[in-house]
């Protein structure tokens, strides 16, 4: 009899966790499994690339993206649905407003944080046991596991640092104590959670991210990447617009690469909520040239393969798909220096870490633009990097 396994995500949009449930999910695609998803919010545009041996559980789903004007506006009447499904908002208010006077006293108030608890028990409901339910990101999908499924075992994934992202255990009610495996995607992750949550221990192993190395090659061979004329050296990121990314850093250092009178672009691939403030610093800063946010694209690769040098400057950072994908694809690559960053990159053997200053990373970049030997050698050694996910599968499999 096949296993029933349940996935559940909190949205299925372009983003580093969601495309790593895509690759893990293929790694179900057998007669010994039935695997079902359900995408807690209900959108994202990565629906229309689930593997066939998945089945979408929503009853209503939309592939417009969660980063798009529309998509935004569809994520609104989610919330409002959820909010008034049971009376979710009404039996849950205490939680919200004593949540929001512990957030406002730390001086951060985020209202995204507050939401998963009634997006979760406002979600859609299902009667059926799972030999093994399996929140891949902290949450609200966990929120839903812990709360509304019916499973023997139930896992959760942790793709962020606990506590610099603003969660507590009183956001979360203690839920995690309760999984039977926890799975953060690198070490900084975990140390980051078994802080908050040291009685966890023993059931906690670190899962990577999962790519899928032939395909990224493949795919990066196809027709695409930078359609400019541009001469110079081009530098690209891919990441979210978002404050964790750390863009305003970016940005001041290619105003000094600018007057420096190196001559270089910087290409963004991605999109978010910062786009609008970012776009007034790159015009007051005079970049609009220079510093250039190209939005969200089906296939990235050809622009890693293309590019000269791949930089990924975050304030922190779960573990990077990104920076993964830039090294199949041998780029030479610039990283900031924070601790899950350095578990991907080695400083001066396949790639550079710096601190994350302006004038620290315009450096950086100025030492690979002006030693092409030594970014070529370090794209090669990058290239060169191979992660298995043996160990991290069998970890999941055994909890059936």
């Amino acid at each position: 009899m096949s296993k029933r396994i349940l996935f559940v995500i909190n949205t299925l949009g372009m983003a580093g966790a969601e495309m790593a449930l895509l690759e893990l999910l293929d790694r179900f695609d057998s007669p010994e499994y039935r695997v079902d998803l359900y995408v807690l919010m209900g959108q994202g545009e990565l629906a229309s690339r689930l593997p066939g041996h998945v089945r979408l559980l929503n009853k209503r789903y939309s592939l417009e993206s969660v980063l798009s004007a529309r998509g935004r506006r569809v994520m609104v009447g989610r919330v409002f649905q959820a909010m008034l499904r049971r009376g979710t908002v009404f039996r849950r208010f205490p939680y919200l407003v004593g949540n929001s006077l512990d957030m406002i006293k730390r001086g951060r108030f985020q209202v995204d944080k507050l939401l998963w608890r009634i997006l979760s028990d406002g979600g859609e409901r299902s009667e059926e046991e799972y030999d093994l339910a399996i929140a891949f990101i902290e949450g609200g999908a966990a929120y839903y596991v812990h709360d509304h499924v019916r499973a023997r075992k139930k896992a959760v994934f942790f793709h962020i640092d606990y506590q610099l992202s603003g969660y507590t255990r009183k956001l979360d009610r203690d839920c995690y104590a309760d999984f039977d495996k926890i799975f953060p995607v690198s070490e900084e992750t975990m140390k980051s959670f078994l802080e908050i949550y040291p009685e966890c221990k023993e059931h906690t192993h670190v899962f990577h991210n999962m790519i899928n190395r032939e395909k990224i090659l493949e795919k990066s061979e196809l027709a695409g990447g930078f359609t400019d004329s541009f001469e110079g050296v081009r530098i690209l990121t891919v990441a979210r617009l978002n404050k964790q990314k750390a863009y305003p850093i970016a940005i001041e250092a290619m105003e000094k690469l600018k007057k420096a009178g190196i001559k270089a672009r910087w290409y963004v691939l991605g999109e978010g909520e910062e786009r609008s403030n970012l776009e007034k610093l790159i015009e007051a800063k005079g970049l609009q040239e220079d510093f250039l946010l190209l939005g969200t694209t089906e296939n990235p690769y050809p622009y890693f393969r293309q590019t000269d040098l791949y930089v990924h400057a975050t304030a922190y950072e779960g573990k990077s798909i990104a920076i993964q994908e830039a090294q199949t694809l041998s780029c030479s690559i610039i990283v900031s220096d924070i601790l899950s960053n350095r578990q991907q990159v080695e400083d001066g053997v396949d790639g550079l870490v710096c601190r994350l200053e302006p004038g620290a990373l315009a450096d950086a970049i100025r030492d690979l633009i002006q030693h092409p030997e030594k970014a070529r050698m370090l794209g090669e050694n990058a290239g060169r990097r191979r992660i298995s996910f043996e160990e991290d599968m069998r970890e999941l499999i055994d909890l059936l």
